[in-house]
Formats: structure tokens, sequence, C-alpha cells
């Protein structure tokens, strides 16, 4: 990987695929989490996006994988930056049909480059919010991306 510009680009990582980083430790993140470590790729949050990932684990669904609390929300803290929630009032309009994902729509759509999430009600605004800059993927579509970007480093 390419070193890291003077203003990696943002993206926004939803509780899935924070999941599926760190506690399934699915390959198709790996790319993302040495562009986050690397810091050619800064994440952002909202306490409200921590306090969501740290019900999920606590709700004892995950049981079967031995998730280590502390670890992961102290990767949390290390790897992401926690922004106060936008303003409803400037954030563009852009609703997503699950109201619990709106949090991540919002902060995106406000201070990123990225959004990256496997829930459908999400990927469906892709198309909405390339019109405001702000592009949505998988894991693994953001990864294709980063793989074969030559044209810049931000990984636009």
């Amino acid at each position: 990987m390419r070193p890291a510009p003077s203003h990696p680009p943002i993206a926004v990582l939803d509780t899935n695929v924070v999941l599926d980083w760190l506690v399934f430790k699915d390959p198709a993140c790996a790319l993302l989490v040495q562009a986050i470590e690397a810091g050619q790729l800064r994440w952002i949050g909202t306490a409200a996006m921590r306090d969501e990932l740290n019900h999920v684990l606590s709700r004892g669904t995950m049981n079967a994988w031995s998730p280590d609390l502390d670890l992961i929300l102290s990767a949390w803290d290390k790897l992401s930056q926690t922004l106060p929630a936008p303003t409803s009032a400037l954030v563009p309009p852009l609703r997503c049909t699950d109201p619990d994902d709106q949090k991540f729509i919002e902060l995106a759509v406000t201070h990123a480059h990225w959004l990256i999430s496997r829930d459908r009600a999400v990927l469906k605004l892709s198309r909405r919010a390339a019109k405001l800059g702000l592009q949505i993927v998988t894991p693994a579509r953001w990864t294709q991306i980063a793989a074969s970007s030559t044209a810049t480093p931000e990984l636009r």
C-alpha cells in the first residue's frame, strides 16, 4: 500500500462491518483494516454507533464466537475518531428505510467519502448518495476499488 496521504479519505463503518472485522475476522475486511491501521483511511463514528456495537456484543447472541468486549471496544477507541452526531437540519435529505441505520447515513453524508456496509437498506441508497459525493459500498467492493486504485492514494 502507498504511504498515507496528508488528508486520508474518511469512512463510516456500520456495526455489521465492525463485527465482521473484530469478531468474525472476515478476510473481506483485511485491506480495509490495513488501510485504517496505516492511516490511509480515517474511520469515524459517533457515541451512538459505539453504544450500538456495545449493545449488540452484550446481548449474548455472539457468545459462540467468544468476543472479547474490552478488546473490541478498545480497538474502536484506538482506531476510530468519535464525532458528535450531525444536526439533522444540516444533513442533506437521504432517508434509510431502517431508522436504526439513519445515524450511519447522516454521519457519512455530512463527513465521509465512504459508507461501508452490507445492509441492504443502506446499500439501496448508493446511487442517491453518490450524487452527494458519498460512496456506499460493501467491504468486498471497497477492497476491489482500493486494490485496483492506481489513480489516487485517497481511494476516492
